[in-house]
């Protein structure tokens, strides 16, 4: 039996052991890698701003990706919604740049494949992503759109025989700049449906260019993307994705993915602030014994219980395949509203010592607000809520 030395010190209630002995030998086995080989390189590439593309061989040699997916990966057969959720969490409570590169891979680019291609197009793609020897990205956020990008998506697909014209602009896209294989959404000029492309690194008109002086995310290699005139094979279009409403089936459990990430950016920044609280000495005394610092780390760990509890039982509707959009965004706005309260509980426990990177805090801190932002906001995501439960649509 796997014993539970490893279980982190904010799993209060003990999440952890509601997971079989073989998924958690994966959690371990992602949670070594992370603290071993990530944690040691991370402020630096943070500081540069840049992505150390050996990262790549040192996850391809874990075979963490493809957990998800039934018959892809390492993994057979696919791994739980619980277990997928807590890697995303375990991952990112390293690191939420490290975490988010893995996951527009492991989850939005290979989910993408997997959920709107077909059989043929699976067996092609999804092996080489599953081994890492092909990178993935998804591009759907436009410089001109955020949240209404589901009415009014302006890259625009033509068909002229067996191949599709891509022209447009894309922003935000993280991995983008190095990836083998890009995910593009793009609304067929002929029946205004929206549709996915996979669009293949080299390709003629497709050109993403790396947004800079980012205060969050800062390893994540976010680009601009302009397609001008980009020519696809129709064998490349996602041949189960015909409309928005198919998208909405990838963003319903994706959104549920970042809820995952904010409740990894509360353990990380809740047990570095623990862990400081111990070792900093004030007045003589650690000032863990002080109750105002008390006061904030209990705050903190109810954050952490509650969210994850809430992410518990949505992993179980996933799996039992009745969750709805209402339940993913409920999750993603109130664990990504509770993250938020507790890393500035966390940095302001250390004091000075918070804005400083040497520190982890602050990386934490700045991260947290991309988090807070992707995959729907707060009040995009309080709407669809707000829908479901008053029958009401309040959408502009």
């Amino acid at each position: 039996m796997t014993t539970l030395e490893d279980q982190l010190t904010a799993d209060f209630y003990d999440y952890e052991t509601l997971l079989s002995e073989e998924e958690r030998k994966v959690l371990v086995q992602a949670r070594t890698f992370m603290r071993t080989e990530i944690k040691p390189m991370v402020n630096e590439a943070w500081a540069k701003g840049e992505f150390p593309k050996e990262l790549i061989a040192k996850f391809r040699e874990q075979g963490l990706a493809g957990v998800p997916y039934e018959g892809y990966g390492d993994h057979r057969p696919a791994a739980s919604n619980l277990l997928v959720g807590m890697m995303s969490m375990e991952l990112t409570r390293t690191d939420p740049s490290v975490s988010t590169f893995f996951g527009v891979h492991n989850g939005l680019a290979m989910y993408s494949v997997y959920a709107g291609g077909s059989q043929e197009q699976r067996d092609r793609w999804l092996p080489p992503m599953a081994a890492m020897d092909k990178i993935g990205a998804f591009a759907m956020t436009e410089p001109l759109g955020g949240s209404d990008v589901a009415g009014g998506m302006r890259t625009t697909a033509k068909r002229e025989g067996d191949t599709w014209i891509l022209n447009g602009a894309k922003k935000w896209i993280g991995n983008a700049t190095f990836a083998d294989l890009v995910i593009v959404w793009a609304r067929d000029v002929d029946d205004n449906k929206v549709k996915g492309f996979v669009v293949e690194k080299g390709t003629l008109g497709f050109v993403p260019v790396k947004i800079e002086n980012k205060i969050a995310f800062r390893i994540v290699e976010n680009a601009e993307i302009t397609l001008t005139d980009v020519r696809v094979p129709e064998t490349n279009r996602l041949q189960g994705i015909d409309s928005f409403r198919d998208v909405a089936e990838i963003l319903r459990a994706t959104r549920g993915g970042v809820a995952w990430q904010g409740l990894g950016v509360m353990i990380g920044a809740y047990e570095l602030a623990l862990d400081y609280a111990k070792e900093r000495r004030q007045f003589g005394r650690p000032i863990a014994k002080f109750q105002l610092v008390q006061d904030l780390l209990v705050k903190s760990l109810g954050n952490i219980t509650a969210s994850w509890g809430m992410l518990v039982q949505l992993a179980r509707l996933q799996d039992a395949g009745i969750f709805k959009d209402e339940h993913s965004s409920l999750a993603k706005a109130f664990v990504t509203s509770r993250m938020r309260e507790v890393v500035a509980w966390s940095r302001e426990i250390f004091g000075g010592n918070g804005i400083v990177l040497d520190y982890d805090i602050a990386r934490f801190f700045a991260d947290a607000e991309a988090i807070y932002s992707f995959e729907g906001t707060r009040e995009m995501n309080t709407l669809i809520v707000g829908k479901a439960i008053t029958g009401e649509s309040a959408f502009v």
